[in-house]
């Protein structure tokens, strides 16, 4: 009885101190940033990283990184791209769910084995081919063409929609059927409203990936007019050195709107998640 109390109490020391230290790891670059951010290039030269600034309340590092970087545009244009893509991507991979799970064809299991196939290539591996057929079709440095091939790479948000349609009883689809409506009206009546979870389950994982993606965004949109707020920071790199300051203290500001957002929504994000994370 002893020897089990003793190894609970070591199992529990043990499982405390490996948060913590995760704690610790996990936020430390977060505190590197911070400080960085509030201090000016001459103190940030000749402190340390963990050193504090002279005072919190300097925010011209923060004005000069908005300005100079044009953060107000990138953040237009990250929106523009956040709400086609987002919407674009839940009605194609819903749709595309709906077809390969409700109707039994010829060619159904080869579709989805690729989809499979497709998902375990890495993004960047097919960027040459890719970089090919929008140069031949005129989409460098098109904002709309960025955003078509973010949409042509939403493999997750398929197999989201076909593990919930699969705890979606196909009696809803042949009862609405019987009273009249077309498959459209399935879909858009019936099943749509039902897959509140999945849909917010993708918006987050999408959301997050889309506003995160610096590869594709520094590679299509070359013109400054174009940048992405992934790629807004960019401005502050060099051959002859980075100005760390100003790129913490942007690297906060692009943090802020998706932070406030997630405060807003949290309740409907764990919510959407949790219930999104279905049985397939």
């Amino acid at each position: 009885m002893l020897r089990k109390k003793i190894l609970s109490y070591v199992f529990c020391f043990f499982e405390y101190f490996m948060l913590i230290a995760a704690a610790i790891i996990s936020l430390v670059p977060v505190c590197v940033c911070v400080l960085a951010a509030f201090k000016s290039t001459e103190e940030y030269n000749a402190s340390s990283v963990l050193d504090l600034p002279e005072s919190f309340l300097n925010f011209d590092v923060f004005i000069e990184a908005f300005t100079t970087a044009s953060m107000l545009q990138s953040f237009i244009n990250t929106a523009i791209v956040l709400v086609v893509v987002l919407t674009a991507s839940i009605f194609i991979g819903s749709m595309l769910a709906y077809v390969l799970n409700r109707f039994k064809f010829k060619g159904n299991a080869l579709i989805q084995n690729l989809f499979m196939f497709a998902a375990l290539i890495p993004g960047i591996a097919t960027q040459v081919t890719v970089y090919q057929i929008m140069y031949s079709l005129g989409l460098i440095n098109k904002l709309y063409g960025y955003m078509i091939v973010l949409m042509g790479t939403d493999i997750i948000s398929i197999y989201i929609f076909l593990q919930f349609f699969e705890n979606l009883p196909v009696s809803l689809d042949e009862s609405a059927i019987m009273d009249g409506c077309t498959y459209f009206g399935v879909f858009f009546r019936i099943l749509f409203p039902l897959l509140k979870p999945a849909i917010v389950t993708s918006l987050v994982l999408k959301g997050v990936s889309v506003y995160n993606e610096y590869y594709m965004s520094n590679l299509y949109l070359q013109s400054n007019e174009l940048k992405t707020i992934s790629t807004a920071l960019y401005k502050f790199t060099g051959p002859y050195g980075n100005q760390y300051n100003y790129i913490c203290a942007g690297v906060l500001i692009t943090i802020i709107p998706i932070f406030i957002l997630f405060l807003l929504f949290q309740r409907q994000i764990y919510g959407g998640m949790a219930a999104g994370a279905v049985k397939g």
